[in-house]
């Protein structure tokens, strides 16, 4: 690919405010049920981040992730980090899932195939719900989000060659406004906005250690609508 992001440090960037204003998804609409019903009968609403701007000049593409929310005592959202040596977005933390095929049925086909290809999990652990909108990336990918349960009890088997981490974080967290975090950066004469959604996760790690996850940008982006369209 010839287009990448500027190369800089997303957590030295301005932050302008947070919103601990708005109201959070409370505990009962975030249930394998809850869900189910709200994407069998979706309200009506409108995504709050649709477009990034865009860098560079390749072509767009489109592309699928999958937000897999695992059915643990409470939902946890299943994320990445991304490998440090892939040619976009590298090193940042992201849904597992990638561009779309030839031979891909849908956006959920997709984000099913490279969610396997990328940490090994197995489709019939998977109940899709829906898709959200599609969000066009800084680098120009086309990405349908696609929301689905996981059944615990699969084995990961991520690839090095994409993958450098795998770990989940409570659903409850990152659809609570309050941890949502709004940022500011120029380069050159573009003025670039984003979110995120920074979390501190000591769940594979020993004693008081707590590791920062740096949610982002387009996942940021993601979540946020997902948030919205559970609030609407």
């Amino acid at each position: 690919m010839t287009t990448s992001t500027p190369l800089f440090d997303p957590r030295n960037a301005k932050m302008l405010g947070m919103d601990s204003h708005l109201p959070h998804v409370t505990p009962d609409q975030l249930t394998p049920d809850s869900l189910r019903l709200r994407f069998s009968q979706p309200p009506i609403w409108t995504p709050e981040h649709s477009v990034e701007k865009k860098f560079g000049d390749r072509k767009p593409a489109f592309a699928a992730v999958l937000v897999p929310l695992v059915m643990r005592d409470e939902l946890m959202l299943l994320l990445t980090q991304r490998s440090s040596q892939l040619s976009t977005h590298s090193g940042q933390i992201a849904f597992p899932g990638g561009r779309t095929d030839a031979g891909d049925i849908n956006a959920a086909d997709t984000a099913l195939r490279e969610a396997t290809e990328e940490v090994g999990l197995p489709r019939d652990y998977v109940e899709v719900l829906g898709n959200l909108p599609i969000y066009l990336t800084g680098t120009a990918f086309m990405v349908t989000p696609v929301v689905a349960l996981v059944r615990p009890g699969f084995v990961l088997k991520p690839n090095p060659a994409e993958v450098s981490d795998v770990f989940e974080v409570p659903l409850r967290y990152l659809m609570n406004p309050a941890h949502h975090r709004r940022h500011e950066m120029q380069f050159g004469d573009l003025t670039r906005r984003w979110l995120s959604m920074p979390y501190m996760d000591n769940a594979n790690l020993l004693g008081s250690e707590f590791k920062e996850r740096f949610i982002w940008g387009a996942t940021a982006g993601m979540l946020r609508n997902l948030y919205r369209f559970l609030i609407a």
